[in-house]
């Protein structure tokens, strides 16, 4: 925290003028939330929370934030303390400037206004200080100054008020959580407070309007409405500024005509193999945990059997063995590598001796370390030379400038998952069952899905979850037609018991569709039956699609001829993210531009689109929704 807020204050320092003027900075008190915040500044939390992308996963004491200017009129502000008199404090031994401020709880700048001699010279003890004393002014501003009540006119619907007051659709519905699905003349929003001089006007005579999907980027834009990024932008002023976002309402032209979702647009790696430009041989490192020093290459049997029995071994080959079929890919389009495999032997003083005896400002990027640890000694360190950083298969510790962090975290699957859930038609009854240790999304679903039914695991008598329902607890619950149900759990024996309830509570007219927010290895275990995840077209959200056993392309087939078996998902992992990473070397003049808009590619299991932080670095947006069907597991499209 220290250190970022002294990049931070650097930043601030070197920015021009008008920054100074339209954003300020607030470090968070113990005690605030990002609501309380707003209040302060009359702003929205949206606000907030659009120059702030890590506040969204909580605040904290001591956390820095950027704040807009409040876009609200006022003719002053009356929120500043009034001097009312001075108080005098004589020096005692060993008191401070420190001390003394926090006695009157004043700032030391205050101290030294008023006593300017200490601008040149030490506190002694015996001083005489003046000390200031403010009094409060009560200000007739508060959170009612940031958002108003507005009546919807007639003809008016989410898209077009969302526009109007410059908003997307997804934070409309999250300032009005009982809002209709459907919006009736009369009907009263909640809606943020800007001029009326600053309200767009709905021009349908001259322009068409469009609301961005879900991981819509510029390019796929382009394709679909036939628009560039800088048309888009002149079209809509703001935009070039806040950047694309899901729900946005663009102005577009009025004869324009949309073509559909899917059409000229199979996979981004065909796309970029059109825009390859700069095919200078590209340097690319690869760190992983190998540990090969402990491999007798001389015993056949006792390698295969370290193979067998050592994950990190096993998973670092497979990676490989995926990666080098990425370099043969790219190479058929006219791309050369000079690859450096580096084995860290998952060891902090190995990965330093790899730094300190390479010099890695000749490398496009650096694929790893696997090991979070490792990986930030890596980024920490090339940072200074602006080396790209990838972390290929975990979540880095922290997301500096250079690091790309390409698994898309859980607070983003979850909200495309809520998206999701939210946009399918004709659903009588959404439940959500969860046992204590996830009451927490429970309640944060419940907040989303107001309407939604609450279940909770049965407790024994010492109050502890029981992890089972019992069939008698569902009478009455359901209704005929589509039920979707959140399943909030990590415990093997409660994804078994409500699996199985379910699948009996299942009828010809009762219809019920599982998902749940948080997918782990509970509903992947023995205990979950696949039969009966089939059967309530199970979904959730998923960093990727998994290859089934009859998908027949040129990598599979590749795969299987030089290996003899299927690629498992970190061989396909490696694939994805080496081509990725090579086709968009190849299309810009290096990855950070390559990365700048956040364009979405997409291959064999993976997908990548970049967002950066505005202090920080690039994060992956790219997710899917999928759902098993017939045993298999396919993307979910609705």
């Amino acid at each position: 925290m220290k250190k970022f807020l002294i990049i931070l204050s650097f930043v601030l320092a070197l920015c021009h003028m008008a920054w100074a003027q339209d954003f300020k900075t607030h470090k968070v008190q113990s005690g605030e939330t990002v609501e309380s915040i707003a209040k302060q500044y009359l702003v929205t939390p949206f606000d907030v929370l659009a120059l702030n992308p890590d506040a969204k996963k909580g605040i904290s004491p001591n956390m820095v934030l950027i704040i807009p200017e409040s876009k609200i009129k006022t003719p002053t502000d009356l929120n500043e303390n009034q001097l009312a008199r001075f108080d005098q404090h004589k020096v005692k031994r060993q008191e401070t400037l420190y001390s003394i401020s926090k006695k009157y709880n004043i700032e030391i700048d205050e101290i030294k206004k008023y006593n300017t001699y200490l601008y040149a010279q030490n506190l002694k003890r015996g001083d005489n200080l003046k000390i200031p004393i403010y009094k409060k002014v009560k200000s007739d501003l508060s959170i009612k100054n940031t958002l108003k009540k507005y009546t919807v006119q007639p003809k008016e619907g989410k898209w077009g008020i969302a526009y109007k007051f410059g908003i997307t659709v997804p934070e409309l519905e999250a300032l009005n959580p009982e809002m209709k699905e459907i919006l009736q003349p009369g009907d009263d929003l909640v809606v943020p407070n800007i001029a009326n001089n600053e309200e767009r006007e709905i021009e349908e005579q001259l322009y068409n309007y469009y609301e961005v999907k879900q991981a819509e980027g510029f390019y796929r834009l382009e394709k679909k409405l036939g628009l560039t990024q800088e048309e888009l932008e002149e079209l809509n002023p703001g935009l070039k500024e806040n950047g694309l976002q899901s729900g946005m309402v663009l102005k577009v032209p009025k004869d324009l005509k949309v073509l559909d979702s899917n059409s000229n647009y199979n996979s981004s790696v065909s796309v970029l193999s059109k825009e390859l430009n700069n095919l200078s041989q590209k340097n690319i490192a690869v760190m992983l945990p190998f540990r090969l020093h402990r491999v007798d290459l001389d015993s056949v049997a006792e390698a295969k059997d370290l193979i067998r029995n050592d994950k990190l071994l096993s998973m670092s080959l497979d990676f490989h063995s995926g990666l080098l079929m990425a370099l043969d890919s790219a190479r058929q389009l006219g791309i050369s590598t000079n690859l450096k495999v580096f084995d860290t032997r998952s060891q902090i003083s190995e990965v330093s001796n790899i730094l300190n005896n390479n010099d890695f400002e000749l490398f496009d990027a650096v694929i790893g370390p696997v090991i979070p640890n490792n990986f930030d000694r890596v980024a920490a360190t090339l940072k200074s030379k602006n080396t790209p950083v990838l972390a290929p298969l975990t979540m880095p510790i922290k997301l500096y400038d250079n690091v790309f962090q390409t698994l898309p975290d859980k607070d983003r699957m979850k909200q495309v998952l809520v998206d999701y859930m939210k946009a399918e038609e004709h659903v009588e009854r959404y439940l959500i069952i969860a046992d204590s240790k996830n009451r927490s999304n429970s309640e944060e679903l419940k907040r989303h899905f107001p309407s939604a039914r609450q279940m909770y695991s049965r407790k024994d008598k010492d109050g502890k979850d029981n992890n089972y329902l019992l069939l008698a607890d569902f009478n009455d619950v359901f209704k005929e037609g589509k039920n979707i149900v959140f399943l909030e759990t990590d415990n093997d024996a409660f994804v078994a018991n409500i699996l199985s309830l379910l699948n009996g509570l299942q009828t010809d007219k009762i219809k019920i569709q599982l998902t749940t927010t948080n997918h782990n290895k509970a509903f992947e275990g023995e205990s979950a039956s696949s039969v009966h995840l089939s059967n309530l077209n199970f979904h959730y959200a998923s960093p990727n699609v998994p290859i089934n056993e009859n998908t027949t392309n040129n990598f599979v087939d590749k795969y299987k001829k030089t290996y003899g078996i299927l690629p498992n998902k970190y061989a396909v992992r490696g694939f994805d993210l080496t081509l990725d990473v090579l086709l968009r070397l190849a299309s810009r003049s290096n990855l950070y531009d390559a990365s700048a808009t956040n364009f979405e590619t997409a291959y064999l299991e993976n997908k990548f689109s970049y967002t950066k932080q505005l202090f920080g670095g690039y994060y992956n947006n790219a997710v899917y929704v999928v759902k098993y069907n017939d045993l298999t597991i396919i993307e979910a499209k609705q």
